[in-house]
């Protein structure tokens, strides 16, 4: 309880911090997704949000291909060491391969499910970058903001895993997805507050000319 009560603190005081240091700034220089977003409809302008929605699909397919691939080895893996264990101790062909086949189940599923905790975060991370660089934000925003996202995503998906199972995890990882790329934000809104005054001490100005 401790724990959540100091991060919700740290929380309040980064948006607090991040907030004035947007008024520090001025628009132009502040986080560019945290009033403009990438929408359904930019996938239809016939330029680079479609170029962009396309390739998001590609490359959700080749990550999926990729995963089946992975889990398919794994589960081969784990039937034939359980298959030579199992004959080793003197069972049944029949019995031995009934009992390999259940271990080889049991691995793939273990190796499907870790494979989605890091392709969830991964393809949100990386489509918050790209949506980034869509609105006008620099590569540090995006990069800042995908950090955020990805680990939102999987510490928010794990712990949902923990308490509700497969659901929790996909409600946890899509809360988290969003808390954590809101702290980006946060975090980089603040950083070019802080880069702004020493940027401002450096010339010399004085501390009344900063708040006029």
């Amino acid at each position: 309880m401790k724990i959540q009560l100091l991060s919700l603190a740290a929380i309040v005081i980064l948006s607090f911090s991040a907030e004035k240091c947007r008024q520090l700034v001025g628009e132009e220089y502040f986080s560019r997704t945290g009033k403009e977003r990438f929408n359904f409809l930019n996938c239809f302008d016939m330029s680079y949000g479609t170029l962009a929605c396309i390739v998001k699909e590609l490359v959700k397919l080749y990550l999926y291909y990729i995963r089946a691939v992975h889990v398919h080895k794994v589960r081969v893996s784990a039937t034939q060491k359980a298959l030579a264990e199992n004959l080793s101790r003197g069972q049944s062909f029949e019995e031995a391969i009934m009992l390999a086949r259940q271990v080889g189940d049991a691995s793939a599923r273990a190796a499907s499910l870790q494979a989605k905790h890091i392709m969830g975060p991964t393809i949100s991370s990386g489509w918050d970058l790209f949506e980034t660089l869509y609105v006008g934000g620099t590569l540090a925003e995006g990069m800042v903001r995908s950090v955020g996202t990805f680990v939102g995503a999987y510490a928010g998906g794990m712990i949902g895993e923990g308490n509700l199972g497969w659901s929790g995890f996909l409600v946890g990882s899509q809360m988290g997805s969003w808390v954590g790329g809101r702290i980006g934000l946060m975090v980089y809104d603040v950083g070019n507050g802080v880069q702004y005054l020493l940027r401002f001490i450096n010339q010399g100005g004085s501390k009344y000319d900063l708040f006029l």
